[in-house]
């Protein structure tokens, strides 16, 4: 039996990291690809739906989260949710206590913080295996615990946000768009990203490459008013950004980081 669950787990993740690196794929692709049926792709593609990784499309699906398995990090767009996580790392100050929701993009920061004594509070269960700075202290907000994202939610998780007060919060999205604001795929984490924009004291930062620009998603987490910052990368759409700025919110481009550069090697999400 335990071998069995290994290996489907092995097709799920090794699934998984193809989506990722070809952005949509067909549900006849992915059966030639792992040699299955077509039947069991749509049971792997509903695990990964439900872990709000990607969504079923007509015949196949397409990414909406990353999700990083066995500490690989050889994908696509690594290098620029890297740079976008290196740079946020940069506003966070002595003494700070900072929220940090799901996102794989804003965990990563975490790695980047140094030499600052501050406090992260965050849903993710992963960030306890990101390696970190020991100045950096990790509370765990509690609550639901969701696989395979390692996603706290529901009730007890929204109780311990509300008592705390941070200076400032990094969230991701599944998409960003000047008219709607930030959206997610998961229903679950729309309570806990919009209690982290309001019991946030100070800057709020949405942490976003360029694949979530222009997509809108079913669960809103917040509008633009509510946004200080935007830091993305130089591939997103430069039309897209001159409509969010013109809702008076500051976006920030970031460069790719090179190979070789000082990219997050430990921790996974």
């Amino acid at each position: 039996m335990k071998v069995e669950y290994e290996q489907v787990q092995k097709r799920r993740d090794d699934m998984m990291m193809l989506i990722q690196k070809l952005g949509t794929v067909s549900v006849k692709q992915l059966a030639q690809e792992f040699s299955t049926s077509e039947i069991t792709v749509r049971r792997d593609l509903q695990y990964w739906e439900d872990a709000g990784a990607i969504q079923r499309t007509h015949g196949g699906a397409k990414l909406i989260q990353r999700m990083v398995h066995n500490g690989n990090r050889n994908l696509t767009n690594d290098r620029y949710i890297q740079a976008i996580a290196k740079h946020a790392a940069m506003y966070v100050e002595e003494g700070d206590t900072l929220f940090i929701n799901t996102s794989y993009t804003a965990l990563s920061m975490i790695y980047y913080i140094r030499g600052k004594n501050c406090t992260v509070i965050t849903n993710n269960g992963t960030a306890m295996s990101i390696q970190h700075d020991p100045k950096v202290q990790i509370v765990l907000t509690g609550g639901e615990l969701h696989f395979p994202k390692k996603s706290m939610v529901g009730d007890f998780a929204i109780n311990n946000i509300q008592r705390v007060m941070a200076d400032k919060c990094f969230l991701g999205c599944s998409g960003i768009t000047d008219e709607d604001g930030i959206s997610t795929a998961i229903m679950a984490e729309t309570t806990i990203n919009e209690m982290m924009l309001k019991q946030t004291t100070g800057s709020r930062f949405i942490l976003a490459d360029h694949t979530k620009f222009g997509l809108k998603y079913s669960f809103k987490s917040g509008s633009l008013d509510k946004v200080s910052t935007i830091i993305t990368d130089i591939a997103t759409d430069h039309e897209e950004l001159e409509r969010i700025r013109d809702k008076g919110v500051e976006v920030i481009c970031v460069e790719p980081l090179l190979h070789g550069e000082d990219i997050m090697a430990k921790g996974s999400e």
